[in-house]
């Protein structure tokens, strides 16, 4: 284990994996990764799945094995054998922590976000084709995603809500996850197994609010440059603890066994060369987190990041950054609405090239 990596680890933080491939499980090296660099989970997306499946060799045998079936049994397939295949490498770490680590997660087709019924119902196929206790099925927080994320849970079955930006969602989220594992009660599931992680989006604010901020061009909008995010995460964070702490309701699931849903770190990746190539994982360490990165991000927290906490005694600062912004004129909400609408956008754009690739594969390999 990496020095920082451990560190992070120690201070409260699960470093998942935000990446997975079929070469990546068959070379060792998510298991390396684990040895070595502390990754106890590991998150897949449309575009994470898009990158594996473009490859050419990989999937070719299971391709070939799977015949000439329509391009969506073959994806379903090609995905969920890599998501069961990573979750048995992840096993030990899920039954060593009760479940609350060891997970991999596997999103519904993006193309369903704002419909409700068909996200419900394929998170149920997307569980039972997995058929492991340590997956997770994403679902994204639209507000048509939140009754989904609901009923799913109140069927016993492990959720990540993805695609959160904005304080009010996350709220709604919360609230969402705690009634549904209260009728996860009602219908009788074992509470203690139900895991769930709020994905909540950290570099992609940033982007979008310095960009808003370069514009305004004011020495006081150029100081609050990459201060966003990070405010806003840490924001996320109090309203975990104030949550958690204060519903009334969760105080009588979790005497029953329920487990809290931990915030997750989304998107860290620095897109700013400016800022550290670490920022959103170091400025964001807390107890009861997790931080979903991609390798790059992973390799250079290993390199020199710190690990130490740094949420606590922050939130009067983060207010006040948020109130700077309004002050200049910046509507936070209009700029969170925006991300999520392009985030939906950008993974049907991922999932359809995922189509024609696959296509393209079975073409080949059945030619």
């Amino acid at each position: 284990m990496t020095a920082a990596t451990q560190r992070t680890s120690d201070s409260g933080v699960s470093i998942w994996l935000d990446d997975l491939s079929r070469t990546r499980i068959e070379s060792g090296n998510l298991q390396e990764l684990i040895a070595d660099k502390n990754v106890v989970g590991v998150t897949t997306n449309p575009s994470i799945f898009q990158k594996a499946l473009s490859q050419v060799g990989p999937y070719d045998a299971q391709l070939k094995e799977l015949g000439k079936v329509d391009v969506e049994t073959a994806i379903r397939e090609l995905t969920t054998t890599d998501v069961r295949n990573a979750t048995d490498i992840f096993r030990e770490i899920a039954e060593k922590t009760d479940f609350v680590d060891g997970r991999v997660s596997i999103e519904v087709d993006p193309r369903l976000a704002h419909e409700t019924e068909a996200t419900e119902k394929q998170a149920v196929e997307l569980w039972e084709k997995v058929n492991r206790p340590n997956a997770m099925i994403k679902i994204p927080a639209t507000l048509e995603g939140l009754p989904a994320i609901t009923a799913t849970l109140a069927k016993g079955i492990s959720v990540n809500v993805t695609l959160i930006f904005s304080l009010e969602r996350y709220e709604q989220v919360i609230d969402a996850f705690i009634e549904g594992i209260a009728q996860a009660d009602a219908n009788g599931h074992p509470l203690e197994h139900i895991g769930s992680v709020a994905s909540f989006f950290v570099s992609r604010v940033d982007t979008a609010v310095d960009k808003k901020l370069e514009e305004i061009g004011t020495d006081e909008a150029k100081a609050l440059e990459g201060k966003a995010a990070i405010a806003n995460a840490r924001l996320a964070y109090e309203l975990f603890e104030k949550k958690f702490a204060e519903d009334p309701r969760w105080a009588a699931l979790e005497a029953k066994g329920a487990k809290k849903q931990r915030p997750l770190w989304a998107s860290t990746g620095t897109k700013n060369p400016a800022y550290s190539d670490c920022v959103y994982v170091d400025e964001l360490v807390a107890p009861h987190i997790v931080n979903t990165m991609p390798e790059k991000t992973l390799n250079a927290l290993a390199d020199h990041g710190n690990g130490a906490p740094t949420i606590p005694g922050t939130y009067e600062e983060s207010h006040a950054v948020m109130a700077k912004l309004a002050d200049l004129g910046i509507d936070f909400k209009a700029v969170t609405d925006k991300l999520e609408a392009d985030g939906v956008a950008a993974f049907i754009k991922s999932w359809d090239s995922v189509l024609a690739d696959v296509q393209a594969g079975i073409d080949r390999v059945n030619g």
